[in-house]
């Protein structure tokens, strides 16, 4: 871990962690933090800055890399291993198993990142399995379309991105990975990215999947590979830009052979949830433009926070499906200058979305430690997210590990370890039904009120997005009762996230006062008295 980063620093300068950092103790950690699974990204082999040729290795043009590391999202080989990550290069593959071994030991399921919609403009595999044909490989460049053909070619044209590309050659120009079907890519396209064909042509907009198209064979191949190394999921990058019918045909042979198998889809469109759960098969979907961005606005936009109940209401079929978040690799950090400043302000959003439905939560790393991301690191600069394409670490981290804090106190990490935890341990957040009270509680801006029932077991669950203390009534309808077989009368209450204890009298269409601290959230458990 180095503290003396040198913006846009190279491999020797800045250096990189390893597989093997990754240790019992810190998987431990992660276990204690109340995680189930960890995602680990940019694991597969992707376009560099560093040159490794002395481990053959090919050397990757510059022109057509982003950032000094590159970006893990412009793959160059999907059966190989990032060699960034490795102490010993040469042993890579067996490193990376290793780290899929403790993982598993220390009772944590192994996230993969797939990158299905596009490659780095260099793509080669030198790890390919014998027998297994190259993408492109035997490619008609001569045809802008073709259902055999596993990229886009503009014929006639050589690559030419407006900011130029100095000795890099590529003729005809293939299209690029955000749909950009020009061989003029801008800077803010993925101009280091081609677009991989999956049979629509994007002319007309016509479907060629009969018979089954080149790259979906060679896309389930590699699915396949990583499935049988062990992991246990795979998150799909841009997944809703890959037909749903290749996850259809895809996911299900997966699963055929790998039942436990969970896939999760980074998509942004609400019109095709259904479709890709239904009909793809993926298990989770990203809950990112409706609870995610409707919390951004609750805290920073003075947004009401009844407008949260919009978010389940739109996708109320798909609920338990729904991934949440409040950080990931393309948003701003939470504490950082660009979004609360502040991590604990954000905390009543941490418990929303950890706690409305059944759905996972996701934590970025550093999160828990209120990272900043407040360093201009390379390429991106200082937006406020930690950066994916340069040699770099976190502050937060750095003396979390420097500091021999690993089990140690830390007053934001307890916080979400206590949520969590919950998550884990609580019965009617895991498995329950949610009940939204906003609807009987029109005097609640600043606050967004819900129970959360399973089997008897009752959570009253109340944010406060202010930054005061809120002394609230909170009214519990008659039909909550009735739709919930509760009973009215005499119960005590636990106070799961702080600890207090008090005594309350349930009854229909009466509130209940509760006090709750400034950016903060209680979970009421009631027991019969």
């Amino acid at each position: 871990m180095n503290d003396h980063c040198v913006r846009d620093g190279s491999l020797a300068q800045n250096g990189c962690g390893k597989f093997a950092d990754i240790t019992d103790d810190v998987l431990h950690s992660l276990v204690q933090l109340g995680a189930t699974h960890v995602w680990y990204t940019g694991v597969i082999r992707h376009a560099t800055q560093t040159d490794y040729s002395r481990y053959d290795i090919p050397r990757n043009n510059p022109h057509v890399v982003k950032g000094k590391a590159g970006s893990p999202y412009a793959i160059v080989d999907y059966y190989d291993i990032d060699p960034d990550l490795a102490v010993d290069v040469r042993l890579r593959q067996d490193e990376f198993d290793a780290l899929i071994s403790r993982t598993h030991q220390a009772g944590l399921k192994v996230i993969l990142d797939f990158v299905p919609n596009h490659v780095a403009r260099e793509y080669h595999s030198i790890a390919k399995p014998i027998g297994v044909s190259d993408l492109g490989e035997g490619d008609d460049t001569n045809q802008f379309f073709s259902p055999n053909n596993n990229f886009y070619y503009l014929t006639g044209q050589a690559f030419a991105p407006t900011m130029g590309c100095g000795d890099y050659h590529e003729a005809p120009a293939c299209a690029t990975g955000n749909d950009c079907f020009t061989a003029s890519p801008g800077k803010y396209d993925w101009y280091e990215t081609v677009k991989l064909n999956y049979g629509i042509d994007p002319w007309n907009g016509s479907h060629h999947y009969y018979p089954i198209p080149d790259t979906w064979h060679k896309m389930l191949h590699i699915l396949l590979y990583w499935a049988s190394r062990g992991i246990d999921g795979l998150r799909c990058d841009m997944a809703h830009m890959v037909p749903v019918e290749f996850w259809h045909w895809a996911i299900s042979q997966v699963k055929q052979q790998y039942p436990r198998m969970v896939f999760i889809a980074e998509i942004y469109d609400v019109a095709l949830y259904d479709s890709y759960i239904n009909y793809g098969g993926f298990d989770y979907l990203y809950d990112k433009v409706t609870l995610y961005d409707t919390l951004v606005n609750v805290l920073t936009n003075n947004y009401s926070a009844g407008e949260l109940t919009q978010c389940w209401q739109a996708v109320n079929p798909w609920r338990d499906h729904m991934l949440h978040f409040m950080e990931n690799h393309d948003e701003v950090r939470v504490a950082s200058a660009h979004f609360c400043d502040d991590p604990v302000i954000a905390l009543p959003a941490l418990v929303v979305s950890a706690t409305i439905d059944c759905g996972p939560m996701m934590i970025y790393n550093g999160q828990e430690l209120g990272e900043k991301a407040d360093e201009a690191e390379g390429y991106r600069g200082a937006d406020g997210r930690t950066t994916i394409f340069d040699y770099w670490s976190m502050g937060t981290v750095r003396q979390w590990l420097a500091k021999g804090k690993l089990n140690g106190r830390h007053r934001l990490r307890d916080y979400y370890k206590k949520v969590l935890r919950l998550c884990n341990q609580e019965p009617a957040i895991s498995d329950g039904e949610m009940f939204d009270l906003m609807y009987v509680n029109p005097n609640l801006h600043r606050q967004y009120a819900y129970l959360r029932h399973h089997d008897g077991q009752l959570l009253l669950i109340v944010a406060n997005f202010a930054d005061h203390v809120a002394t609230v009534d909170v009214t519990v309808p008659s039909h909550a009762f009735e739709h919930l077989h509760l009973a009215a009368g005499e119960y005590r209450g636990n106070e799961l996230l702080h600890g207090d204890k008090s005594q309350f009298h349930l009854t229909p269409d009466q509130p209940l006062t509760l006090t709750i601290r400034p950016n903060d959230a209680v979970v009421w458990k009631f027991f019969v008295k």
